[in-house]
């Protein structure tokens, strides 16, 4: 499995704005920069972020992003499922895949403890673990 560069643009994007003041907006234009991501394709990313409740926008010349979760309660698991989607190894490791049979049922135990193992890691990292590894120094944040 790969996280493609949506997913992990994403999770960039999220933990860079749980750095940031909680009551200052942080807008895509900083993002981008501190990130060296693209603008657009912040753009491209943001609308699934702000639709599954994750990031709330405040609209305005003030305005700009806000997490619209404590950093605790955010799973890396849970961003990268918007992006990636399935993290299984396999499709029809997944309970209720459209798989309509298992196609290698000697290996299913490989690709089911693979696929538990992922989620274990990714369901029980939060943003805040990432914010607490984050390294400061003298005004910047080190991702």
């Amino acid at each position: 499995m790969k996280i493609s560069t949506k997913g992990r643009y994403a999770l960039s994007l999220v933990l860079d704005i749980a750095l940031q003041p909680s009551n200052a907006p942080v807008t895509l234009k900083d993002i981008s920069k501190r990130q060296s991501i693209s603008l657009k394709y912040l753009e491209q990313i943001m609308p699934s972020l702000t639709t599954a409740g994750i990031i709330r926008s405040v609209r305005g010349p003030k305005g700009g992003y806000y997490l619209n979760k404590d950093a605790n309660q955010i799973s890396v698991g849970s961003i990268l499922r918007l992006t990636e989607g399935s993290l299984a190894p396999v499709d029809w490791v997944v309970p209720d895949s459209n798989e309509p049979e298992v196609k290698d049922p000697i290996t299913v135990l490989v690709w089911d403890k693979l696929y538990q193992a992922i989620c274990d890691v990714v369901d029980n990292v939060t943003i805040q673990d990432l914010k607490n590894q984050t390294l400061y120094n003298g005004g910047e944040y080190y991702i």
